[in-house]
């Protein structure tokens, strides 16, 4: 069976959408609640890095605690490695859900991008 490692938080709506496409795809799944533990910096620079995308794609801007911090504004001047240091420090800060088989990474969730790279 196929296995991927999902980051996400199990009330979230759209992690659970996530989830359900991910299961009829075939795909078993270990799931990691970012609410209760963020991945450590190491994990999130290997994330980001397999993502190929700039590591502020992995922010939650529509959540609460962006907000409150107002990261909006002090993102741009913070290098990678302080971001990455960011959102292992406070799992609400991370969009969810992550997704990777170790290779590929999503962030987010779009039905059309879970087709196209997890199918």
């Amino acid at each position: 069976m196929k296995k991927l490692t999902i980051y996400e938080y199990p009330k979230c709506g759209t992690c659970r959408m996530a989830i359900k496409s991910l299961k009829s795809k075939g795909y078993e799944l270990e799931a990691h609640n970012v609410f209760e533990a963020a991945p450590p910096v190491e994990v999130l620079t290997e994330l980001v890095k397999k993502s190929g995308l700039e590591a502020k794609k992995f922010f939650n801007t529509s959540g609460e605690a962006y907000k409150e911090m107002g990261l909006k504004d002090k993102l741009p001047g913070l290098t990678d490695g302080e971001k990455i240091a960011l959102l292992a420090s406070n799992g609400r800060l991370i969009k969810r859900p992550v997704v990777t088989d170790g290779t590929k990474v999503t962030v987010g969730f779009k039905e059309e991008d879970f087709d196209r790279i997890w199918s």
